[in-house]
């Protein structure tokens, strides 16, 4: 064949896709409303309301990309014999897309088509607000049918796309402590069974955290739920269609399409709101914005909007200074009774000898730890009510505080307690039977092997019945005269969001998650007015709980993102110590001013039980005490404001791909490794504090721009020496460098 018509014709085909091309784009163009300002552009569908174009002009990175995927909406409104009856909006024509100013839309939908009930008198509408940069969704369900509408997804993107075909992107989200970090982009993999949906699917819920960040490696998009009352559930939602390359790999097809069909993520925000017939409801508005650089830009916007809502927690004075703590189990639901409360002054005297300011005392009540629950009366078994009384008068005569542990979210469902009265408050599911969690495993044989575990039943929050239940146990921790309480498990209802019970008096079914603040609130009332400095704990609660439990108890390891301490500086969070030479844990808990819990034998032994922990936790936290300034006191800036390196190739890397426990994005002890972090002080001088978690020593150089005169101080020399920024750390210990 003639090379030379060969190539005509591929240049007119080409020419021919090419204007083909151009007057779809004009055609688009036409339909679209488009909101736009000096950061970003969005575009709707004039005809259909669907969202077809995000642009973030001041990076170019086009989010929303191919118009011709854009989706407006989607609802689940079952019928009486098929649940699986969506609303699919692309489905529907639009009966008002109406651009009201340069920075609003207001979309509307009537009369909508569903797919296996034909039409059903539902409205939906829609307010889209674009003010510098910030993309607001405003939206509410008009039911004027006789089904339920369960879900609403909105908005909804149905083109997410990567600024290149090259660079991944994570989601990140709050939980625990940590920003936890699931890989979308180049691979994805199917987290919710391959049964169970038709394409790979990841979702983020609201109940852990009220934002995502989609996250690029230099920019990211910030997904925020903008109501912190937990009005109803929420989850973010990513769809890969129409799947992945190969389910050994996880990898996305990089290409526009493969086997016929579009390749496109999916993204959107599902509303659980339950929209009974005759009613409507406003959705929680949903606030999209582009950010550039890393997590903490993302995390920036949050700790803003925080700011408008966040009341600042009271605190015992003891809890703001330098302290650390021992965790002491004393029984179980096996009965092994292993400290009765005639003995705990002794582990008081050891406390005190050692500089530990605090026991947390588990297992105290009646039935052990995770016996009895939620009862907190004292057990027969370890001694009187008198014997712990007055040990805990002792033990904090002496200086240590007694902070005693419970919790509220569970019934055992062994006790004659749940089968006779308890089980009124119990949540269940839409088929009437109870949800039920299973029990923990402790010491025994039989309990190891998960055969006789106390099954929890889940309380229903809501109901103030049972909150009454809850705060009438609270009473007996303030009346044995505890400095606190630390409520364990406080940020979860696993695995409950709602109870569809009738008769708890609200309309069925009612969010779980919405009676935390009201139970903290009444907790809080009683103890106000007994002890105002009484202190509150919790395990892990989520950012909005800490207004009440503003005393964090996490577990953290080398991978964890440390968030909650970027976003609050100064609230206290301490982390388990349990290791007999645990030099690398009680590092991190001098990089990210974490507060030391002393548990030897997992909280079941004696401090004097591992010194070598506690010699080394000793000297971190005198060193935090010689220079509190800098350590305690001043904010904690991640890694902002300072870079170090070394002579080793490896650092922990700033932008993580996976979040398994102990991973680190892929960190081998053997290779060596360091951590560092910044701390900024009200008057601006600057400390960076660096770990060599590895087996060999390197040379440390911190570059602090613009500063003063620096001295160096470690937990083994903590005089302070001048440096010059350049300096080496033994294996498995820590420095500090500051700005005088």
């Amino acid at each position: 064949m003639d090379l030379k018509i060969t190539f005509r014709r591929l240049f007119t085909v080409a020419a021919a896709i090419f204007s083909a091309s151009m007057l779809f784009a004009q055609t688009v163009s036409a339909r679209e409303v488009v909101l736009q300002d000096k950061k970003l552009l969005v575009g709707f569908d004039s005809g259909t309301g669907a969202l077809t174009r995000m642009v973030d002009k001041t990076t170019g990175w086009t989010v929303e990309r191919r118009p011709d995927l854009g989706v407006s909406f989607r609802m689940l409104v079952p019928l009486p014999h098929r649940q699986d009856n969506f609303i699919l909006g692309q489905k529907q024509h639009a009966v008002e897309v109406r651009k009201v100013s340069d920075h609003e839309v207001v979309l509307k939908w009537e009369n909508l088509l569903s797919q296996h009930g034909g039409i059903i008198p539902i409205t939906f509408e829609a307010k889209v607000t674009l003010n510098d940069g910030v993309l607001t969704f405003n939206s509410k369900v008009v039911n004027d049918s006789k089904l339920m509408v369960q879900t609403v997804d909105y908005p909804y993107f149905g083109d997410f796309t990567s600024p290149t075909r090259k660079t991944p992107m994570v989601v990140r989200t709050m939980w625990y402590g940590n920003l936890g970090a699931d890989e979308i982009y180049p691979y994805f993999n199917n987290e919710l069974g391959y049964w169970g949906d038709v394409y790979p699917t990841k979702t983020f819920n609201s109940d852990k955290s009220l934002f995502c960040l989609i996250q690029t490696p230099k920019e990211g998009v910030y997904v925020e739920m903008a109501n912190p009352n937990q009005p109803y559930f929420l989850q973010f939602t990513f769809e890969q269609h129409p799947g992945v390359m190969s389910s050994v790999t996880d990898q996305v097809p990089q290409v526009n399409e493969i086997g016929g069909k579009p390749v496109h993520l999916e993204f959107r925000t599902c509303h659980f709101v339950f929209v009974h017939p005759g009613t409507e409801m406003k959705l929680a508005p949903v606030v999209v914005e582009c950010y550039r650089g890393g997590w903490q830009n993302g995390v920036n916007i949050y700790k803003k909007w925080r700011a408008t809502w966040f009341k600042k927690p009271h605190l015992p004075d003891w809890v703001e200074k330098v302290n650390s703590w021992m965790e002491l189990q004393v029984n179980t639901p096996v009965q092994n009774y292993a400290v009765p409360y005639d003995s705990l002054v002794n582990y008081g005297k050891a406390c005190a000898e050692n500089g530990v300011s605090a026991i947390q005392l588990v297992g105290w009540n009646k039935g052990g730890q995770d016996g009895g629950n939620p009862s907190l009366s004292t057990d027969p078994g370890l001694g009187t009510w008198q014997q712990l009384h007055d040990a805990i008068r002792k033990i904090q005569s002496m200086g240590v505080r007694m902070v005693l542990f419970g919790k509220f979210p569970w019934a055992d469902m062994t006790t004659e307690w749940y089968k006779k009265d308890l089980y009124k408050y119990e949540a269940k599911d839409p088929y009437g039977i109870p949800y039920i969690k299973r029990g923990y495993l402790y010491l025994t044989p039989l309990q190891l092997a998960d055969i006789n575990d106390h099954a929890f039943a889940v309380m229903d929050f809501l109901d103030p019945a049972y909150r009454a239940i809850a705060v009438q146990q609270f009473r007996k921790v303030l009346a044995l005269g505890a400095a606190g309480f630390l409520y364990d498990e406080v940020p979860t209802h696993s695995p409950v969001k709602y109870n569809f019970a009738s008769g708890h008096g609200y309309n069925p079914p009612g969010y779980i998650y919405a009676g935390d603040e009201p139970l903290a609130r009444e907790l809080h009332s009683v103890a106000d007015s007994i002890n105002p400095n009484f202190l509150f704990a919790g395990e892990g609660p989520q950012d909005w709980l800490k207004q009440y439990y503003p005393f964090s108890y996490i577990r953290v390891n080398e991978g964890t993102t440390p968030v909650t301490r970027y976003i609050a500086p100064h609230l206290p969070i301490m982390v388990a110590v349990i290791g007999f030479d645990n030099r690398e844990m009680l590092n991190l808990c001098l990089l990210d001013r974490y507060i030391i819990s002393y548990e030897p034998y997992n909280f079941k032994g004696k401090l004097s039980d591992f010194p070598l922990t506690l010699a080394y936790g000793k000297k971190i936290d005198a060193l935090r005490r010689e220079y509190k300034t800098y350590l305690w006191d001043a904010n904690y800036r991640s890694t902002e404001g300072a870079t170090v390196t070394t002579n080793f190739p490896y650092r922990y890397p700033y932008f993580v791909t996976g979040n398994a426990p102990g991973q680190g994005g892929g960190w081998h002890p053997f290779a060596g490794a360091y951590k560092y972090s910044v701390f900024v002080t009200s008057t601006g001088k600057r400390a960076v504090v660096v770990i060599n978690q590895g087996p060999k020593t390197f040379t440390a150089h911190v570059k602090i721009p613009h500063a003063g005169k620096l001295v160096l101080a470690t937990p083994e020399h903590p005089g302070a020496v001048p440096t010059d920024g350049t300096f080496q750390i033994p294996p498995r210990s820590a420095a500090v460098v500051m700005e005088q």
